[in-house]
């Protein structure tokens, strides 16, 4: 009697683990589903350059400063860069903007305010800056015009000429 019950009771543990282990079937036909080719060629390094990375390759500055430029960059900081950017060394959201032009060169900076996602990605530069502010700066959609008079407003805050 004990011995019926064990084969019983065998019987279905059987049964249970092979129903159990159906998925094997299903495992086959996972393993048989063509993957995506896996590019495994490197990612083009990040150009390191002074120059960020951008269409901005050489930008020419003007001496004495161009107050017009100076006025609508301000224009411009007033509306879009003001509540993240202090005019002093101090760190709001952003890096405060004092010694920013000596920091860095114009071509980084427009490159930077025009292509922020892209320069985010790819330049170490920024990504420091980044580890360091912990927040990514958004897209302003500036105009080339627009950020070159950031960049003159920006050298007028360092006190350039």
């Amino acid at each position: 009697m004990n011995l019926k019950h064990f084969y019983v009771a065998a019987f279905a543990a059987c049964f249970i683990i092979y129903g159990c282990g159906g998925s094997s079937e299903e495992k086959s036909v996972k393993d048989e589903t063509p993957q995506q080719p896996v590019d495994e060629s490197p990612a083009p390094a990040a150009t390191a350059s002074d120059k960020g990375i951008g269409k901005f390759q050489n930008v020419e500055l003007t001496h004495p400063l161009d107050e017009g430029m100076v006025k609508a960059g301000q224009g411009t900081y007033d509306v879009k860069c003001g509540s993240c950017h202090k005019l002093n060394e101090e760190k709001l959201v952003g890096p405060g903007w004092k010694g920013v032009t000596d920091r860095r060169t114009p071509e980084w900076i427009m490159n930077f305010v025009t292509n922020v996602d892209e320069m985010l990605e790819k330049d170490p530069k920024a990504q420091a800056m980044l580890e360091v502010c912990m927040v990514r700066m958004p897209n302003q959609n500036l105009k080339d015009d627009e950020a070159r008079a950031v960049l003159e407003f920006m050298r007028k805050n360092d006190g350039k000429n």
